[in-house]
């Protein structure tokens, strides 16, 4: 058995235990490039939209400093100026701030999306498998290593070629450009950075979309399960089903017994007469009506008779009666409304024969 399960091929899907497992350990499916792409976006994007403002805000605010002393016949001394510059670092913090967490956001949105809500302890313990020097080789010369490495080189020379491109463009533009003063020159630099940031951006997105992919590939196929795991699982969760049948097969054997000492007590048993048995007791102070204390078709049905014969219980025949009770009636339910008055006049006839005698 053992040798099945370790030997055989995992070419069964992962059930919802082992998935659920999987992400106990932490083991989700889930790609940190589409994380790092929106996140680039994102930045990049908002920069372009506040950036030209926030310039705007620290060039007012170095002009100011600057007309304040002026104005007051005063030169700028050298004690003067950190203070200066940590009124402009304030006010780039507070600009830059919104930026990174709409940033910052987005990118915990996307992992959100991605995983829900997780904490997994298991995750951040040592993995003492990782030491192991022979699966330590299996891992660098694996599939998914061959891809990270292949990935990182794709992402390294996508990134170079924009910037290579982008600076070029930048180059002509610069070169052909004649400033009428520093705002449309910070201006353009804005708009350079901001447009390479977001072709590096939507670039990384399109790697994202094929890593995701392949990170649900590798995802299922690490939780692929052998035929004999998932047998093995089964009966963990749901026990042996050839000990559920024994039990099953014992709990009937029992319910049967104590069917059986229940035909004694009956006041009568209605036959089909050879295919079905009910018998049937009625304790006026106890019950609205009668009882139904056994049933049974077949050879259950013979038993019911030999017993109720050798205990003196009455043997009533009546076909339509004795398949309405038995189709109608549980054990222990009382007879149904509709079958009042024929068991009514069953009862009636055995209490008239006990009294003869």
């Amino acid at each position: 058995m053992a040798q099945e399960g370790s030997g055989g091929e995992r070419t069964e899907k992962a059930t919802p235990k082992k998935r659920k497992d999987a992400r106990e350990r932490g083991q989700v499916r889930k790609s940190n490039e589409l994380v790092t792409a929106v996140m680039l976006l994102l930045l990049f994007g908002a920069l372009r939209l506040f950036g030209p403002g926030m310039w705007e805000r620290m060039a007012a605010l170095m002009r100011a400093g600057l007309k304040g002393q002026l104005a007051m016949g005063e030169a700028l001394e050298s004690g003067e100026i950190p203070s200066l510059l940590a009124r402009g670092a304030l006010e780039l913090g507070l600009t830059i701030l919104p930026i990174l967490g709409v940033a910052f956001l987005g990118a915990a949105a996307v992992n959100l999306i991605q995983v829900g809500f997780l904490f997994s302890s298991k995750a951040l313990a040592p993995k003492m498998d990782r030491l192991n020097p022979i699966k330590g080789l299996q891992r660098i010369f694996s599939l998914h290593t061959l891809y990270e490495m292949g990935k990182s080189i794709g992402k390294i020379l996508l990134i170079g070629f924009i910037a290579y491109t982008k600076y070029m463009a930048a180059m002509e533009r610069f070169g052909t450009a004649a400033w009428r003063d520093s705002r449309e020159a910070g201006a353009l630099i804005l708009f350079l950075i901001t447009d390479a940031g977001l072709t590096v951006g939507l670039a990384l997105l399109i790697l994202a979309g094929v890593d995701y992919f392949y990170q649900w590939w590798k995802y299922e196929k690490d939780l692929r399960m052998t035929k004999y795991e998932v047998k093995l699982e089964y009966k963990q969760q749901e026990g042996d089903p050839q000990i559920k049948g024994r039990i099953r097969q014992k709990q009937r054997q029992m319910a049967m017994m104590r069917m059986m000492q229940a035909v004694p007590e009956a006041d009568v048993v209605i036959t089909n007469p050879t295919h079905y048995a009910v018998a049937l007791k009625y304790d006026e102070g106890k019950a609205k009506a009668p009882i139904v204390t056994a049933k049974g078709q077949g050879f259950v049905a013979q038993r019911i008779k030999e017993i109720a014969r050798e205990h003196g219980v009455e043997l009533v025949e009546n076909r339509p009666v004795a398949q309405g009770l038995y189709q109608m009636c549980e054990i222990g339910s009382e007879v149904p409304f509709e079958l009042y008055q024929a068991v009514a006049e069953i009862l009636a006839y055995v209490y008239k024969l006990k009294k003869g005698r």
